[in-house]
């Protein structure tokens, strides 16, 4: 269940402590330290021997533990709730998933839990490790910290996503598109990879607007054009990503409209041939009736006749409808 679990002093890693309460009450009573504890998918009874020492509020450990919640801010008594949701992207099978970050972040405390594969904590512990005079402001850079890579990561993704638009986009007009025949299943499963990414990007604005201002507990001051450089990052993730959900959409229609005109092209060229046909089928449906009395009947050019007419008329339609484009 536990991940990791230290105390910080001054910025610098301390032991790990045997005992939570006794190591946040300390962490208190010198007040230049903190406890940060990291859990990945813990169950209920796991869970509940932290949410007691640390007093979290019982609706956000309901949805610490279950997950499946939007990018939010909750503000409590003894605690901030703030969900996060990491995503990752798979560039080879073009899915875009997506995991939940929960952190609680109170008085001397951060706790963290984690759900799914995608895993920032690990690296942005480390790098914090090595930055004490970040690591100082305590409770809140860890926030600041997590927010910003995982918000560095939705740049990341939107970089790769732009690739495989790109490699979409010019599939779309190549000459292969139309045999294909999997370009508008391709569009919609990418578009709806684009939603799921939405999802993760689109709420965190307003949490992230939220901590810009002034007066939430157990924030910085000085925190705040942090938690400002971070909401910039995400508006132009939003920014990017609402356009690759409008170019897509174009992009559907357009491979739709290719498709509506090399159907039109096949019926021009089907209806063509079948002109051409319609003459020698209606010449040789006539003088296939036997009747005794009909034209040029006992003539002896009458065979070489009709095949130089029949081949004529042919030829002429097929000069008139190449001049058209038609052939």
């Amino acid at each position: 269940m536990i991940v990791d679990c230290a105390i910080y002093r001054d910025g610098r890693r301390m032991e790990r402590p045997s005992d939570y309460s006794d190591a946040l009450d300390e962490a208190r009573e010198t007040g230049d330290a903190f406890l940060w504890i990291g859990l990945h998918e813990p169950t209920e009874a796991e869970f509940d021997h932290v949410r007691s020492e640390f007093g979290l509020h019982p609706l956000a450990v309901e949805d610490a533990l279950h997950a499946h919640q939007r990018p939010k801010l909750e503000v409590y008594d003894d605690s901030l709730f703030l969900v996060l949701k990491p995503v990752s992207y798979d560039s080879s099978a073009t899915a875009v998933s997506t995991g939940e970050l929960m952190l609680f972040v109170g008085d001397s405390f951060v706790v963290t839990v984690r759900h799914g594969d995608a895993n920032p904590l690990g690296a942005v512990r480390e790098r914090l490790e090595h930055e004490p005079e970040v690591l100082r402001h305590g409770p809140t850079a860890v926030m600041y910290a997590v927010a910003d890579a995982i918000v560095d990561r939705y740049m990341e993704v939107v970089a790769d996503l732009q690739v495989s638009l790109d490699s979409l986009e010019e599939d779309v007009f190549s000459p292969e598109a139309y045999a294909a025949r999997d370009i508008a299943g391709r569009t919609y499963a990418f578009k709806r990879q684009v939603l799921g990414f939405r999802r993760a990007t689109g709420p965190l604005g307003e949490p992230l607007e939220r901590l810009t201002r002034a007066g939430v507990p157990f924030v910085h001051e000085d925190a705040r054009p942090f938690f400002r450089d971070v909401s910039d990052h995400l508006t132009r993730v939003n920014d990017q990503v609402d356009g690759f959900d409008r170019l897509l959409s174009d992009i559907l229609s357009a491979n739709l409209a290719q498709m509506s005109v090399r159907q039109n092209d096949n019926m021009r060229k089907i209806s063509a041939w079948a002109a051409m046909f319609a003459i020698p089928t209606a010449i040789a449906g006539i003088y296939g009736m036997n009747f005794e009395h009909m034209p040029e009947l006992h003539w002896v050019w009458t065979y070489p006749a009709v095949l130089a007419v029949i081949a004529t008329a042919c030829l002429v339609l097929f000069r008139v409808f190449k001049r058209r484009g038609w052939m």
